[in-house]
């Protein structure tokens, strides 16, 4: 079992940036996959980016060239640049081992607005 928590959230202006930062505790040497998920209020959650433990990342279209994802051993970031108003939501650090059930963070609340 993973625990995860998530840090970095804030308020910024459109044009701005923000690195959100995860750290995963429990069983993490078996950790596959990390990444990054968000929620908007009245819509589902999403994809936002992935990496493995190869260095394999994976973006939503809405966040590419804009978003980047690295990771270093159980910590996971995101460094988010040319923020839009759009782009705010609740967002969820996410990990896994092969064969296991993704573990979710409590969320941080990201807010672009000016």
């Amino acid at each position: 079992q993973l625990q995860l928590v998530e840090s970095g959230g804030g308020l910024v202006q459109p044009g701005g940036s923000l690195r959100l930062s995860c750290t995963a505790s429990g069983s993490i040497f078996d950790i596959y996959i990390m990444g990054w998920y968000r929620q908007a209020p009245g819509n589902q959650r999403e994809l936002v980016a992935t990496i493995t433990s190869g260095g394999v990342t994976n973006y939503s279209d809405s966040v590419k060239g804009r978003f980047t994802t690295s990771r270093d051993n159980a910590k996971v970031y995101l460094q988010m640049n040319s923020l839009k108003p759009e782009d705010t939501a609740v967002y969820y650090c996410t990990a896994a081992a092969v064969g296991k059930r993704y573990s979710w963070g409590q969320g941080t609340q990201v807010t672009v607005s000016s």
